[in-house]
């Protein structure tokens, strides 16, 4: 009975380690849960796809499912931007009416200030660069468009997850297709970038109403955008009629010297 007793000491050893661990590993938890918590949502986070859009979901800010990867995103989106019907009706009937409307706006934050003949000039997401013509019968001259699609000379090839550009390139950016952003927070990282210290980003959006079946999330409030846009300033809120757009949001960033939210 006695060689029964120990004819197997190590597992007596190993019961009593692996009992101390998970004894220490509670108290660990029990006495700092904060960093626990820290620790395992750093992890779940480092493990998502790089894709994934989950990272930009919240209450007021809704990712639409359905895009397997960003390549059948790109591809939707392109489904709509080389649709030659809709780019006959872009490029005629709501060719002068379209810059019309824009051009009243550009005059409106030229007064405002927020835009300068001088300004260089960024639309994201232009695509045939009707608001790109607007800005230039205004009198700002140094301005270009970007999309996946290009219409030169108004609009250059670029995906505005990933903007063509060098740092603080733009005094003034101006987008009405935030709703087709896959990656809202890298859709705005790129406008930060890419906007010169002091510069004028213009969103429009839309919070009354859904986009169409192209648009790949769903904004409810302005709330998200102010927390996307952790580099600059909230300047003004204010009701519009942009084409099915019924918000403006303009943001200024904030400049090297001044502290930064995070």
């Amino acid at each position: 009975m006695e060689t029964a007793k120990t004819k197997h000491p190590t597992f007596k050893y190993l019961i009593l380690s692996l009992s101390l661990s998970f004894l220490l590993l509670f108290l660990v938890i029990s006495l700092h849960p904060d960093r626990f918590q820290a620790v395992l949502t750093t992890t779940v986070t480092e493990n998502r796809p790089p894709h994934s859009a989950f990272l930009s979901s919240t209450e007021d800010l809704k990712i639409r499912p359905g895009y397997t990867s960003y390549d059948t995103y790109i591809q939707r989106q392109l489904n709509k931007t080389l649709n030659p019907k809709l780019r006959e009706i872009w490029t005629t009937r709501d060719w002068d009416r379209k810059i019309q409307v824009f051009s009243r706006f550009f005059e409106d934050f030229k007064s405002e200030k927020f835009l300068a003949d001088s300004s260089k000039c960024l639309c994201v997401g232009a695509r045939v660069g009707q608001e790109v013509e607007a800005l230039k019968r205004v009198g700002v001259a140094d301005s270009i468009g970007i999309d996946l699609v290009p219409f030169p000379p108004l609009v250059i090839k670029g995906d505005f997850h990933n903007q063509p550009f060098d740092d603080e390139t733009f005094d003034f950016e101006f987008s009405n297709v935030f709703d087709h952003a896959l990656r809202p927070e890298k859709f705005v990282a790129e406008i930060e970038r890419t906007l010169k210290s002091d510069g004028v980003a213009v969103l429009h959006v839309s919070l009354s109403r859904r986009g169409d079946k192209y648009s790949a999330n769903d904004l409810y409030s302005v709330k998200p955008l102010v927390k996307l846009f952790r580099r600059s300033k909230l300047v003004r809120v204010r009701k519009v009629d942009g084409f099915g757009l019924d918000t403006e949001v303009v943001f200024r960033k904030t400049k090297k010297n001044i502290k930064q939210r995070f």
